[in-house]
């Protein structure tokens, strides 16, 4: 029985958001650990700040070659001290 969910097809484009404190080295580390994944070059980031300016979600947009590398990605972010939410 094929998996109704599974149905991203590679490579596509992805967005993923993470979210912490609006700080210069949560933004840092979040673009490092993207960069480990993804190539610089095929991310566009976008950033939005909460009302009281106190944290901030970031948005990157990549084009995505498997669900290992998402995977990789999303572990890594969610493993990090900084990032309080992934999208």
């Amino acid at each position: 029985m094929q998996n109704k969910y599974n149905t991203m097809q590679f490579p596509c484009e992805f967005p993923i958001k993470a979210m912490g404190l609006n700080t210069e080295t949560f933004q840092s580390a979040v673009r490092a650990i993207i960069q480990k994944h993804v190539s610089t070059s095929e991310v566009i980031y976008s950033s939005q700040p909460s009302g009281g300016n106190k944290y901030i979600s970031i948005t990157a947009t990549f084009t995505a070659q498997s669900k290992v590398q998402l995977d990789a990605l999303y572990l890594e972010l969610n493993a990090h001290e900084l990032v309080l939410m992934t999208l």
